[in-house]
């Protein structure tokens, strides 16, 4: 069953959804970075010489058990926020909607990281652009 937020339930939750979506983000830059380590580089035969775009086999898969590593506490984050009936819609700008109710219907209250407090909504159907202002909600 889906929870839905009233305007100060959402604004409550914020500092610990503000902390898993800091924590995904951090964690999505670094699993790019070590990706773009593992694509840019090979895995050095043992008879190869070194250079820059050789790859020790350990050190690969370290690179790789880091990776796992960051898709599992990723994966964790995202449970904590889909525990909360919180839809995260994209980590990059730490953007998330609250399911509410306006007059009976069901809407989106819209976050994202960097907005002190929840101050937008959308209808279900609408995305990012579709944001109005809560004073605007009839």
């Amino acid at each position: 069953m889906t929870r839905y937020y009233d305007i100060d339930a959402a604004n409550a939750a914020l500092p610990d959804v503000e902390r898993i979506l800091l924590g995904l983000r951090d964690q999505r830059e670094e699993l790019i970075r070590l990706r773009d380590q593992v694509v840019a580089g090979r895995e050095a035969a043992p008879n190869d010489p070194p250079g820059p775009a050789a790859v020790p086999i350990a050190d690969s898969r370290t690179l790789r058990l880091r990776m796992q590593f960051l898709i599992d506490q990723m994966q964790a984050g995202v449970t904590r926020l889909v525990e909360r009936d919180v839809t995260l819609r994209e980590i990059e700008a730490g953007l998330i909607d609250f399911p509410a109710l306006a007059s009976g219907r069901q809407i989106w209250l819209c976050w994202r990281l960097g907005e002190e407090h929840v101050e937008y909504w959308h209808e279900m159907d609408d995305g990012f652009a579709g944001r109005r202002l809560l004073a605007d909600l009839t």
